[in-house]
């Protein structure tokens, strides 16, 4: 038996709706963010759970709550799996932030790995505080089903390290929708992934919900 880690990313919120930065802010989910948290634990309570993994962000708390309370998990909460920090950007959409930082905002997209935000971080530094956290999950669980919940941003980092893409190119290579759950294994030739966002178990209409 190996380890299987399964990166969920929280549920809807206000921000993921409307398409705002929200890195260090700690909004609710909405209604439908909490299905989409309910839905995955229906769906996935009957597989042998070892552990659970949580940003301490309400969001990412409440999206992983509905299956640690069926399975019998206690959350593990770590800060290095918190969403990459937007500075001044927070709270703001991409449309202002490219009025307002215009060059600095240029200079992300571009590369996000070796630039950050204005007053926030690169995202080799999330990669640099999430590793330890993976490497954590390794070390005490070396096999298993192990569930992480996270970000948008600090997920696809995470996977990124994992497979070995540029993390330079986490924007451009891989797709995050909320409520979505992506599945690699920890095998004797390295992580290989098995299912990327994959949301099958939520509702048709709550597929449509993609969320920045």
């Amino acid at each position: 038996m190996t380890l299987k880690l399964y990166f969920l990313r929280h549920g809807e919120t206000v921000h993921s709706k409307t398409g705002g930065y929200c890195g260090e802010l700690n909004p609710e989910l909405t209604p439908e963010g909490e299905i989409m948290a309910q839905q995955f634990a229906e769906a996935y309570q009957d597989l042998p759970w070892t552990a659970a993994y949580v940003s301490p962000m309400k969001r990412t708390v409440t999206t992983a709550q509905p299956l640690c309370d069926a399975v019998g998990l206690k959350m593990e909460l770590r800060d290095g799996l918190k969403e990459l920090y937007y500075g001044k950007w927070e709270d703001e959409h991409p449309e202002t932030v490219n009025e307002k930082y215009h060059d600095e905002y240029v200079r992300w997209l571009t590369d996000p790995g070796w630039n950050a935000p204005t007053g926030g971080e690169k995202g080799i530094d999330v990669s640099r505080r999430s590793s330890p956290v993976i490497q954590e999950i390794e070390e005490k669980h070396p096999t298993g089903n192990v569930l992480v919940v996270s970000h948008k941003a600090t997920i696809r980092i995470m996977i990124c390290r994992l497979l070995g893409i540029d993390i330079g190119r986490f924007r451009d290579r891989i797709s995050m929708p909320v409520g979505g759950v992506s599945i690699i294994e920890m095998g004797v030739h390295g992580p290989l992934m098995h299912s990327l966002a994959d949301r099958s178990h939520l509702d048709p209409h709550l597929r449509s919900v993609v969320g920045g």
